[in-house]
C-alpha cells in the first residue's frame, strides 16, 4: 500500500514534522533543481516524499534554459546600475531634482528585482537605502514603513502557519477530507478536492508550503492507480489525464486560493499596505474576504471544470486509491496537544480577524463594534496570536511550548523586508511627484483613461508580467503604479489596484512563474508543454475573469 507520510515525520510524534528550511530567494534555476522555496514551512522538493519518492529529475531544467538564466541575471548585474547612472546623470526633463534621482534608484531596484542578480530581499532595502545616500529622504522616513502594521500582520501570520506546519496540522486536514467519500467516490470528484483543499489552505499558508504537502499524497493516489492496474500506463491515455490534472490541481488550488484573504499571499498585503500609505483607503479583513473569495470561487470552478473534462469520460477508477488515505490517515492517531493548541489559536485568529468587522459593517459606524475593530486591528490580532504560540505549553514538564524560536526564525524574514522597502520606495515616489508623471505618462501612452480600461490593463500585465518575475517584485512594482495612473486620470485607485495585485497570483503557464507550478513541474511527472498548453488557457480566463471580477464587487460591496 503506497505510502504518504513526510521524510519529516517524527517516530513516536503524530504529525510532528522536523524543521524545515526557511526563506530563500534564489535565482529561479535553482528552484527548479528543488532548492528550497520561499514561503513558511516549505521543503526542499527533493526532500519531498511520496509513493516511489522522485528526486528532482537532472532534466528538470535545461541545459539551455540554465544558461538563458545565468546570462539574465549577469546581465542585469550590469545593466542596473547603468541605467542608474545614466539616469542620474541625464534626468528625463518635467522632474523634481529628488523625483529625477529617485527614478534612477526606482530604475536599479526594477531591473535587479526583474532579473535577480541579487536576493530580492537585499535589492529592496538597497533602494531605500539609496534614497538616503542621494538626499531624496531622510532616514527615518526611508526605513519607517519597515515597522508599518501591515507587515507585522504577515509576522504574525508567517508565525502562525510555521506552528500548522511544525505540528502537522494542515497534513491532518488534508487526509481527513480527502479519505471521505464525498472527493473519494469518482478521479473527477478528488481532484475537484485537491483543489478545493489546496485553495482553502492557501488562504491561510503559503502556496508554496500548500503544495509541497499536497504534492505527494497526489503522487500517493497516482501510485495506488498504476498498481492496481487502474489507469494503464501514466504516460498514455486516462493514465496521463488524471497525472496532469491531479498535479495541476495541487498547483492552481494553490495559487488562486491565495487570493481569499489579505495573509494568503504576499501581494494582497502589498495592495493594502500601498493603498493605505498612499490613498489613503484602509480595506478591512471582512471587506477583502467578501470582495475576494467569490472571485476564488469562480475562478476555481472553471479550473476544476477545466482539469476534469478529460476525465469525465475515460477516467480511472479510484477504488484502489482510497484505503491508502484511509489507512495513512488512521496512521496520524490522536490529536497532539500541539496540534490542540495550533487549531485553537488559528480559530481565535481567525474570529478576531473577521467578527469585530462584520460586526461593524452590520451595527454601523459610531457603535461599540466600531470602537472593538479599531481596538483589534488585524495587525494587532495576529502578533497576539503568535506570541500565544510561543506561550502555550506542549510539554509543561520540559518546559517545551507550541513554538520555539528555533521555529520563528525559519519563516519568511525575506517577504516582510520587501514589504518594507516597496512601502518606502512608494512613499517616495509619491512625495516627489514621480508617481505622478509616471502615472500621467502611461495615461497618455496606453490611452487608457477609464476605470475599467486601467482595471483591464493593470490585471492583464500582472498576469503576464508575472510569468517571468517574483510575483511579490512585481506587485510592489506595478501596485503604486496603479494607484498612481489613476489618480493622475481622475479615478478611484482601489479598482486598478486590487486588479494588480490580484493578477500576480494567477501565473499558471510556466514552472518558473510560481513556487506551486515549480514543485509539481519538478516531480518529472508533467511535461512542460502539458502545463503551458493547460495554462494558457487558464491565463486567457482570468484575463477576463479578474478585471471583471473585481470591478463588480468593489461597486456592489460597501466601502
Amino acid at each position: 500500500m503506497p505510502s504518504f507520510t513526510s521524510p519529516g515525520a517524527a517516530a513516536g510524534s503524530p504529525g510532528k514534522r522536523e524543521p524545515v528550511s526557511g526563506p530563500y530567494y534564489a535565482p529561479r534555476h535553482e528552484r527548479l533543481r528543488g532548492a528550497k522555496l520561499s514561503g513558511r514551512g516549505d521543503r526542499p522538493v527533493s526532500e519531498v516524499a511520496g509513493p516511489d519518492p522522485p528526486a528532482v529529475p537532472a532534466g528538470a531544467i535545461s541545459a539551455a534554459e540554465e544558461r538563458f538564466d545565468r546570462r539574465r541575471r549577469t546581465a542585469g548585474l550590469f545593466l542596473g546600475p547603468a541605467l542608474f547612472l545614466f539616469l542620474l546623470l541625464l534626468p528625463p526633463a518635467g522632474l523634481s531634482p529628488a523625483g529625477g534621482r529617485l527614478l534612477a534608484v526606482v530604475a536599479l531596484t526594477v531591473v535587479w528585482w526583474v532579473t535577480e542578480p541579487v536576493p530580492i530581499p537585499v535589492t529592496a532595502v538597497l533602494g531605500p537605502a539609496l534614497t538616503v545616500v542621494l538626499g531624496v529622504t531622510g532616514p527615518k522616513d526611508a526605513f519607517a514603513p519597515f515597522g508599518d502594521p501591515v507587515i507585522f500582520l504577515f509576522l504574525g501570520s508567517f508565525l502562525l502557519a510555521e506552528a500548522m506546519s511544525a505540528h502537522g496540522v494542515d497534513r491532518r486536514i488534508a487526509l481527513a477530507l480527502l479519505s471521505t467519500r464525498t472527493f473519494g467516490s469518482s478521479l473527477a470528484r478528488l481532484v475537484a478536492g485537491f483543489a478545493l483543499l489546496s485553495a482553502a489552505l492557501s488562504m491561510w499558508l503559503s502556496n508554496t508550503a500548500t503544495t509541497a504537502m499536497l504534492y505527494p499524497i497526489a503522487l500517493g493516489v497516482l501510485a495506488a492507480l498504476r498498481g492496481a492496474g487502474a489507469g494503464a500506463a501514466e504516460g498514455s491515455g486516462p493514465g496521463r489525464a488524471a497525472r496532469v490534472a491531479l498535479l495541476l490541481a495541487c498547483a492552481y488550488g494553490s495559487s488562486i486560493g491565495g487570493i481569499g484573504t489579505p495573509v494568503g499571499t504576499p501581494p494582497n498585503l502589498i495592495a493594502l499596505g500601498q493603498l493605505e500609505a498612499l490613498a489613503g483607503v484602509r480595506i478591512p479583513f471582512f471587506r477583502w474576504m467578501a470582495m475576494a473569495v467569490p472571485l476564488l470561487l469562480v475562478t476555481l470552478a472553471f479550473a476544476v471544470a477545466y482539469l476534469v473534462r478529460p476525465l469525465r469520460a475515460r477516467g480511472p477508477a479510484l477504488a484502489a486509491a482510497r484505503p491508502a488515505l484511509v489507512e495513512e490517515r488512521r496512521a496520524q492517531g490522536a490529536w497532539s496537544r500541539g496540534q490542540r493548541n495550533v487549531v485553537f489559536v488559528f480559530a481565535a485568529t481567525v474570529a478576531l480577524w473577521i467578527l469585530p468587522g462584520l460586526a461593524a459593517a452590520v451595527a454601523g459606524p459610531g457603535g461599540r463594534a466600531e470602537r472593538l475593530a479599531a481596538a483589534l486591528p488585524e495587525a494587532v490580532v495576529a502578533v497576539l496570536s503568535g506570541m500565544a504560540l510561543f506561550a502555550l505549553p506542549v510539554s509543561w514538564a520540559e518546559r517545551r511550548f507550541t513554538l520555539a524560536w528555533s521555529d520563528a526564525v525559519r519563516i519568511d524574514w525575506g517577504t516582510l523586508l520587501l514589504f518594507g522597502g516597496g512601502l518606502s520606495l512608494g512613499g517616495a515616489m509619491f512625495r516627489t511627484g514621480l508617481a505622478d508623471a509616471l502615472g500621467r505618462g502611461l495615461v497618455g501612452a496606453t490611452g487608457a483613461r477609464t476605470e475599467i480600461a486601467l482595471v483591464f490593463l493593470f490585471g492583464v500585465v500582472a498576469i503576464y508580467l508575472t510569468e517571468v518575475t517574483s510575483n511579490t517584485a512585481t506587485a510592489t512594482m506595478l501596485v503604486p503604479l496603479a494607484i498612481a495612473t489613476a489618480r493622475s486620470a481622475g479615478l478611484d485607485p482601489v479598482a486598478p489596484a486590487l486588479s494588480a495585485a490580484i493578477g500576480c497570483s494567477m501565473a499558471f503557464m510556466l514552472p518558473v512563474a510560481t513556487p506551486p507550478n515549480a514543485i509539481v513541474y519538478g516531480s518529472g511527472r508533467i511535461r512542460i508543454t502539458e502545463m503551458a498548453r493547460a495554462g494558457f488557457v487558464m491565463n486567457l480566463a482570468v484575463s477576463v475573469i479578474v478585471p471583471l471580477g473585481v470591478l463588480l464587487l468593489v461597486r456592489v460591496l460597501p466601502r
